[in-house]
């Protein structure tokens, strides 16, 4: 590979993101205090509801933290270059994941969020790096789901998940053959 590849955030999807989460957290707040005006004949039960908009407003709270920060984020959202891959794309930040602890890239779906997780022979080193408590718990349950603490998507880039798919798997294959 010839240089650098810096694949920006996408400042648009951050903040369409950022608005889903402030609309759920609204949302939860006003079912956490007049449960009754969402009575329906799912959900019947005003603690239920209620309990419901707790989860919703700890949970979207929490990801419009990690949203805001992708905001005002400078840095690249993934780099790529001869040593391996930066991820910068969410809350769980593990740094440089060297091209020799790959050992192979897996598209995986959920719902309607594409993702690559990259496999690799050292989990562990990995999962250390993360030293927030959230974004732990959160890179144990991508290792626990998907075989893999690292998972890359495109939501928050500047590129679509078919060419990030394309270029990883191409950069892997180059990477890969040369270690």
């Amino acid at each position: 590979m010839s240089g650098k590849i810096e694949i920006p955030l996408s400042k648009r999807k951050v903040i369409i993101a950022l608005t889903g989460s402030s609309l759920f957290v609204i949302l939860g707040c006003l079912a956490t205090i007049k449960p009754e005006d969402f009575l329906s004949i799912l959900f019947r039960n005003p603690e239920v509801i209620r309990i419901g908009g707790i989860a919703g407003v700890v949970f979207f709270g929490l990801c419009m933290v990690f949203i805001t920060r992708k905001l005002f984020d400078n840095e690249p959202g993934l780099t790529i270059d001869e040593y391996g891959i930066t991820n910068n794309t969410n809350a769980i930040s593990m740094g440089l994941i060297e091209w020799n602890d790959i050992t192979w890239v897996e598209k995986k779906q959920v719902m309607s969020t594409k993702l690559l997780i990259l496999h690799t022979n050292n989990p562990e080193k990995y999962m250390q790096r993360v030293k927030n408590f959230i974004s732990k718990r959160a890179a144990e349950m991508n290792s626990k789901t998907y075989g893999s603490p690292i998972s890359i998507t495109s939501n928050s880039l500047n590129i679509n998940f078919e060419d990030l798919e394309a270029l990883i798997t191409r950069e892997f294959k180059r990477n890969t053959r040369r270690v």
